[in-house]
């Protein structure tokens, strides 16, 4: 194997900036892609090829070359401008984990939080996120843009949020699972449950935005979605957890004792309720439901979701954590855990913003306003489709019929009938939560389908 990864680690080193996969398969096409895979990332965990960026950025450097050496420790990217706190912050939490004093849980980060009084993001910065978020969509209904947007929302978000969760699915992977149904080959079944995890609990928030909120019903239910099938003890999805956890390469200790956890559960969703800045309630989000870990696992996943909350009610861009490195992230959430300081993970915040609403710029330009006939009649065309797969015995296009002319009005019975053949027709396993179904419900109405949709 030396002698022949030997050709590619020397165009590594011969590159100054490192190399793209991609770039590496041109200079020598006569390697295979998961072979290739597996060479240089057996040389990432000997440390003689370091990882810069994330995504579409990600690059291969050989290690002491200029380009590493722009980098900080642990990889902490040098295009996420930090303030001085942040470096100091920054300093602290790359030391060794033996450096570092062991801390546990402080209550008094959270009593010392009061809504609308305390700001973790000062009024000037709330203003430049309000201005890079805007829509043009702010005073229609609460979730427009987001519906609009949903289904780049499910591809970005899903992804993105998993790959800092050290999944290895590519963007496109993702689309193709998402959109079509098709699990990417050699991906561990894990890395599947989580991306399609991320796509329910995604369309939870949106479709549900008119009554989710920051409450119990909702954390559990969100928790729930992006934790099926991921935990030891499925007695642990959507409820707070009864034991003691620990957080991997930290110092910091959670509190142990459940009856403090419920209690504090319900202060840390009382103050978030009462914040009335959008942009500050997902940050807080961000910053002390990981710090509680009030679940047995999964809580930076759940609160990365729940701050699109507050954004998607305000028709703001979503957060979709595009690009962000996972070394960014999680030295942020360090900073929290063992400093109980949010500077750290503020900017690494407004940066992921700022690439979020890049992504989403050309979108906010032109995003259409939707149908009014199918948003007003999403539950029926959902019911009917359901209630179609559920009894494939019956006559589709009559249940089809008596759907529109019993609850649709006279003039719009053409339009929903319309509606629901056409999402019919593009029904596949990889959107069936949003209809409630199983698939072994859809197997089963597959198999007696004679080409009709």
């Amino acid at each position: 194997m030396t002698a022949s990864i030997s050709p590619l680690l020397q165009s590594i080193n011969a590159s100054p900036e490192g190399l793209s996969l991609g770039e590496v398969l041109s200079l020598h096409p006569g390697v295979a892609r998961r072979t290739a895979q597996r060479w240089l990332q057996a040389q990432v965990d000997a440390g003689l090829l370091s990882v810069l960026g994330a995504g579409r950025s990600h690059r291969y450097v050989a290690v002491n070359t200029p380009a590493q050496t722009e980098t900080s420790l642990n990889n902490f990217p040098v295009s996420i401008p930090l303030s001085t706190d942040s470096r100091e912050v920054l300093a602290y939490v790359q030391q060794a984990v033996l450096q570092r004093k062991p801390v546990g849980y402080q209550r008094e980060f959270l009593d010392a939080y009061q809504p609308n009084h305390t700001w973790y993001l000062p009024e000037p910065l709330r203003r430049q996120l309000r201005n890079m978020g805007e829509t043009g969509v702010g005073t229609e209904p609460a979730g427009t843009y987001g519906r609009a947007v949903l289904n780049r929302l499910l591809i970005d978000l899903s992804w993105a949020s998993s790959h800092l969760e050290g999944n290895t699915y590519t963007r496109l992977d993702t689309r193709e699972l998402l959109e079509y149904g098709r699990a990417a080959e050699g991906k561990a079944a894990l890395e599947t449950q989580m991306i399609l995890n991320h796509k329910a609990a995604i369309e939870l928030l949106v479709d549900n935005i008119a009554t989710v909120g920051f409450d119990r019903y909702t954390l559990f239910n969100l928790h729930s979605a992006l934790a099926e099938n991921l935990l030891p003890n499925p007695s642990d999805e959507g409820r707070l957890r009864q034991h003691a956890v620990e957080i991997g390469k930290s110092v910091y200790r959670p509190l142990a004792q459940a009856a403090w956890v419920d209690e504090l559960f319900d202060q840390l969703l009382n103050k978030l309720a009462q914040i009335a800045d959008p942009f500050e309630q997902a940050f807080f989000a961000m910053v002390h439901l990981p710090y509680l870990q009030p679940f047995a696992d999964i809580n930076k996943r759940t609160s990365r979701l729940l701050a699109n909350l507050p954004l998607l009610r305000a028709n703001l861009c979503p957060l979709t954590f595009l690009d962000v490195p996972e070394a960014a992230y999680s030295l942020g959430i360090l900073g929290v855990y063992e400093m109980t300081r949010v500077e750290l993970l503020r900017d690494v915040f407004v940066w992921a913003y700022q690439r979020s609403t890049q992504e989403y710029v050309a979108l906010k330009q032109d995003v259409s306003q939707p149908d009014p006939v199918r948003l007003a009649y999403r539950d029926v065309i959902k019911s009917s489709i359901r209630q179609i797969v559920q009894h494939p015995q019956q006559d589709a296009l009559s249940l089809i019929a008596q759907t529109a002319q019993t609850y649709a009005k006279p003039a719009d019975q053409a339009a929903v009938t319309a509606l629901i053949i056409a999402e019919l027709s593009r029904i596949h396993e990889g959107v069936l939560a949003r209809y409630g179904l199983r698939l072994s419900e859809y197997a089963a109405w597959k198999a007696l389908q004679d080409n009709v949709f």
